[in-house]
Formats: C-alpha cells, sequence, structure tokens
C-alpha cells in the first residue's frame, strides 16, 4: 500500500513508519484487501492528516475505526461523505453542538473535512476496517502507529485539545501518551445512542473547546 501521508506529517512520522511492525501492517492490509472489500478506499486511509496539516493542529478527536457501510467512510473519524446518510452517532453530536452553542443549524451532510481544514485532527485508532464488520482490522496493529501519533502531538505541541468520547477513547488517552501539563483534554460518554441520554449530552465539549483555544490566542473552531 502507498503511504499517502503529506510532508509535514511524513517527516513527523518517519521514524514510525521505518519500524518494522508498520511496513508488516502495510502488507497484512495489502493481503486483506485483496481477499475482502475494506473501507475506506486505500486513497482515503490517510485523510485525516492530509486534512489536517501538523502545524495549524489544535484539536484531536479519537475514534475507534471507520464506518463499515458502503460508500459511508472517508478517512475522518465520524465522518462519513457527503451523500452518506449521518449516522446516529454523528446526529447526536450535532445536536450537542445546537444544544452547547445555541444554534438551530443542523447539517444536512456528515462530512467532517471543515473540521479538519480548520486544524481538528479526525482519528481513528484502527485507519481501516473489513466492510460490515466493526473493528475487524483490530489485529493489523494500527492502535500501535495511532498511539505513536498521539505520543507525537504531545510531545511535539503544546495547548491541544484531546476529546475522548466513550470508553475506548479514554483508554487510549490514558498513561503518559498525553501530557495533561501542557494539554487540554476532555472526557465524556460516546455520542451513540448507548449512552447519550446520560453521558453525552450537556458536556459543552465545544464550548469548552473554544474558550480553551481563545485563552490561549488561538482561533477559535466553526463547529
Amino acid at each position: 500500500m502507498k503511504i499517502n501521508l503529506s510532508p509535514d506529517w511524513k517527516a513527523i512520522l518517519a521514524q514510525e513508519i521505518d519500524k518494522p511492525y508498520f511496513k508488516e501492517l502495510m502488507l497484512a492490509f495489502d493481503l486483506e484487501n485483496k481477499e475482502h472489500k475494506c473501507y475506506p478506499p486505500e486513497e482515503l486511509i490517510f485523510s485525516a492528516f492530509n486534512h489536517c496539516s501538523f502545524q495549524d493542529l489544535k484539536v484531536v478527536i479519537i475514534g475507534q475505526d471507520p464506518y463499515h457501510g458502503e460508500g459511508e467512510a472517508n478517512g475522518l473519524s465520524f465522518s462519513v461523505n457527503d451523500d452518506a446518510k449521518i449516522p446516529p452517532s454523528l446526529q447526536n453530536i450535532f445536536k450537542e453542538i445546537n444544544m452547547d452553542l445555541d444554534s438551530i443549524f443542523m447539517p444536512t451532510s456528515g462530512n467532517l473535512e471543515k473540521w479538519a481544514k480548520q486544524g481538528v485532527l479526525l482519528l481513528n485508532s484502527s485507519l481501516t476496517v473489513q466492510k460490515d464488520i466493526a473493528n475487524s482490522h483490530k489485529h493489523l496493529k494500527w492502535n500501535l502507529f495511532t498511539d505513536a501519533v498521539i505520543q507525537a502531538i504531545s510531545d511535539k505541541k503544546e495547548n491541544i485539545v484531546f476529546l475522548l468520547w466513550g470508553n475506548f477513547a479514554q483508554k487510549k488517552g490514558k498513561g503518559d501518551k498525553i501530557d495533561r501539563s501542557k494539554h487540554f483534554v476532555l472526557e465524556s460518554g460516546h455520542p451513540s445512542f448507548a449512552s447519550v441520554h446520560k453521558k453525552w449530552f450537556g458536556n459543552k465539549h465545544f464550548s469548552k473547546t473554544n474558550a480553551f483555544l481563545q485563552s490561549k490566542g488561538i482561533k477559535e473552531i466553526e463547529w
């Protein structure tokens, strides 16, 4: 598989990409992709990085793996292609934004590229998935690569907002990968139907993110 990474991220992650496990990961994915239908399309696997430059990075939102339905995944966590139906989790994200920011706008597209272009890294723990089978590429060790991404951001940047939604993302952010003395970490339940009523709605993560960015003299996100 071609590693379609923008030059700035490729420089940051060069040592990681050169490690034996990553080369094995690329070969394993190539085999999976030959035997099964996989998402997102190969040219979009690294879209989260290519739409959000390392220099402009402000916010990291951690997901688990891409949507596994036909025509949905576009390489950004929680995001779908323009013509795809907006998934329930993303509908709940939009609802929370409306309540948090006192807005009445409900997007008709679930494509979150506009967030990425403002400096929001929409990072899934696994960057690929087999059609119709959630978490099916966990064995490919994408998590080692995305752990290294989080570590690099923590080490090389300051004042990044990490949004950890649900147990999976919170476990991903535990340990010393994120230096909480120089970054801002917000945690809540996952915006899925399983947890929305008690643990998602009312978290105000979007206004809290913007308030933090503003306090550091950083341009806010237009959610």
